[in-house]
């Protein structure tokens, strides 16, 4: 692990030791709303945009410990590859799919940019300006940051947003937008024109929308008592709260206008780099038992970090028995 990644580990671990109060007990709720959700309860969608924030506050310092800043696990796209290396060929995948004409001159929107590394990788390797929102202030805060240490805050334009509200941008501003695991996990199935008419309204003529997503696979079936517990354990750990299938969030994406060019599987399987990450995390819980023990860290961590990994080997099984896909491939232009 490099000293950036080490260091953003510790300072991880600094912010967990010192979380206020308030919102400590907001995560924990926002877990247990989640359980809610999946147990059938009925929530409406400013209670579960409010959880998913409040959730998110926490979570991406707790898995910024363990290497995981960037809120997505990638494919494996190369096993020679850790997580990291594999973020980076699924980005480069994605970028490749948008087809700049002049990538230099390009403005492009990152839907849930989280800390901002995904906008800033794309705004190195195209040479163009990457504006993002994410529903949680501490990220953007986050991410800003981060843009006026490396020099790019010309380039690198962040705010928060909610993909529940109206796109805060110009319309026919972008020359694309792109998404990591950040959009469709979010929306009950009558809610995805609006925002598939959003992005249709802030794209030029031409651009095109990638992403790598959470969705269903065609193969999961809500009848089968194996798949639902499945979907049941490992929901609430990815931080969502609706599943998709791909057919469903096409058909949003045609309404809107756009041309589906790519609807497929994801090229590789995430589940090996989640069984890496579970190994990391199992070592972790060592270092955060022990920093329980002398009060440095609540044992709340220790808990949330047992919920991830048994939410974290369901998913494993779940893709395993390929009924859902963490990286499902979707391009789409705007005619």
């Amino acid at each position: 692990m490099d000293t950036y990644r080490l260091k953003t580990a510790f300072i991880g671990l600094k912010r967990l030791a010192t979380l206020p109060e308030d919102d400590k007990q907001a995560c924990v709720d926002a877990y247990k709303f989640f359980q809610r959700m999946q147990a059938g309860e009925e929530t409406s969608t400013e209670d579960e945009t409010k959880a998913v924030a409040d959730y998110y506050k926490v979570l991406n310092n707790m898995l910024s410990v363990f290497d995981l800043e960037k809120l997505y696990i990638p494919p494996q796209l190369d096993d020679s590859l850790g997580l990291y290396g594999n973020q980076l060929l699924c980005e480069r995948a994605v970028l490749t799919e948008l087809d700049l004409e002049k990538p230099d001159k390009s403005h492009l929107l990152d839907m849930g940019c989280g800390r901002g590394r995904i906008s800033h990788y794309f705004a190195t390797l195209s040479g163009g300006q990457v504006s993002g929102y994410n529903i949680d202030p501490n990220q953007i805060e986050n991410a800003v940051d981060w843009a006026a240490q490396t020099g790019m805050s010309d380039r690198l334009h962040f705010k928060v947003g909610n993909h529940h509200e109206p796109l805060d941008y110009e319309s026919e501003l972008f020359d694309g937008c792109f998404s990591f695991q950040a959009v469709w996990p979010f929306f009950k199935k009558e809610e995805l024109d609006d925002h598939a008419m959003e992005m249709y309204r802030v794209l030029k003529p031409g651009a095109r929308y990638a992403c790598s997503e959470y969705l269903l696979s065609p193969y999961f079936d809500w009848n089968n008592e194996e798949h639902v517990a499945l979907h049941k354990t490992y929901l609430p750990t990815l931080a969502a709260t609706q599943s998709m299938y791909p057919a469903d969030v096409c058909a949003a994406l045609e309404r809107a206008g756009f041309e589906i060019l790519v609807s497929a599987p994801s090229k590789g399987e995430a589940w090996p780099l989640c069984e890496q990450k579970r190994d990391l995390i199992l070592m972790g819980r060592r270092v955060v038992r022990a920093l329980e023990a002398i009060r440095v860290l609540p044992p709340w961590v220790e808990e949330s970090l047992d919920l991830l990994q048994t939410g974290g080997q369901a998913w494993t099984d779940a893709e395993k028995a390929k009924i859902a896909d963490l990286n499902w491939r979707i391009v789409a232009k705007k005619n």
